[in-house]
């Protein structure tokens, strides 16, 4: 049996089911770990062309793409758009649901 490292085993889930991809992402923002989104979507951006390629068309290079996305990244928005938008994605705006209380 082949074993594959954690990042490298998502990535290729999220490249055979990009919607699952997105299901999870939104899962994460819906629980607000910053830790567990950036390294999500670094497993994300390796599916969606390798971690070099999304780097080099969000306009930053490879160590900052890295840096950026790991547990202890802190984001700058724009970053993080030009990283999104690379991959077919953006973050949006939703109201939170109430709950019905009887």
């Amino acid at each position: 049996m082949n074993d594959k490292a954690h990042d490298e085993a998502m990535a290729e889930i999220f490249s055979n089911d990009p919607a699952y991809a997105v299901e999870l992402l939104n899962s994460i923002l819906a629980d607000g770990d910053q830790a567990e989104l950036l390294v999500a979507l670094r497993q994300v951006a390796k599916a969606f062309g390798g971690v070099r390629g999304v780097a080099k068309e969000a306009g930053l290079n490879q160590n900052q793409l890295y840096r950026m996305l790991s547990v202890e990244g802190n984001p700058e928005f724009r970053s993080l758009s030009n990283v999104l938008r690379v991959m077919g994605l953006r973050l949006a705006v939703q109201p939170i649901e109430k709950s019905v209380t009887i």
